[in-house]
């Protein structure tokens, strides 16, 4: 077998997987996933928003998931491990699911991808996209954008910084995608420059004082050795 067909049959595998692992942890929040290989086998690392559901009692469903990834995809010796997402708000796969809940259960578009747009930025994100394509409104297909903050498109900030997600929300006209990019509060743009070794001087304090009042000027009192 050629390289070239061992890595494309490798990232199929990759994408199979994610997809089986997406629909297993609905149910926990599914974050994102991590593949690596290791000298004792493959190790999966599956981010989630609860991760006792997908565990399970005495870690019952963790064991029967490992065996049908194991079965399914003929990984060796994998091993699942399963961590929780801190600030489910700054992970963008898990709100584009949420996202997508939204519009299932009858919210509006427009009201849905703001209210999302506006909960992603205050959390601390520094910049937010979200991206709705489908039979929004009408029986063509159309995009509608809802941005908020600094999003980058190109580059190696977005290799770093920007986190994507992707989902699909099953409406009786048809399927709308969803999708959602964050940058992260800790991105560090290449164009924000600071200079070392300069202080900062401290601004000056304005202070609004009332207006002074003119004097009135009296005339001088005549001397009355002067007067004729």
């Amino acid at each position: 077998m050629s390289t070239e067909r061992k890595v494309i049959q490798e990232q199929m595998r990759r994408v199979l997987l994610k997809d089986y692992l997406v629909q297993e942890s609905a149910r926990a929040g599914f974050g994102g996933l991590d593949i690596q290989r290791t000298p004792m086998g493959t190790r999966v690392t599956l981010i989630c928003e609860r991760p006792g559901i997908l565990i399970g009692r005495r870690g019952e469903l963790i064991k029967r998931l490992t065996g049908d990834i194991q079965t399914r995809f003929q990984l060796d010796n994998p091993q699942i491990e399963v961590q929780e997402e801190r600030e489910p708000n700054l992970n963008a796969q898990l709100m584009s699911e949420k996202l997508a809940n939204t519009l299932e259960r009858g919210w509006h578009f427009r009201r849905a991808g703001h209210s999302t747009v506006r909960r992603i930025m205050e959390s601390g994100a520094r910049g937010c996209q979200v991206i709705l394509s489908g039979k929004l409104t009408g029986e063509r297909h159309r995009t509608e954008r809802f941005k908020a903050g600094t999003i980058k498109y190109c580059g190696e900030a977005v290799h770093l910084f920007m986190g994507k997600g992707f989902y699909q929300a099953r409406l009786k006209p048809g399927v709308i995608g969803v999708n959602v990019w964050i940058m992260r509060p800790s991105a560090k743009l290449p164009d924000e420059i600071r200079v070392k070794g300069i202080e900062e001087r401290p601004k000056p304090v304005v202070v609004d004082l009332p207006p002074l009042e003119d004097p009135k000027i009296e005339p001088a009192p005549a001397d009355p050795e002067v007067l004729p």
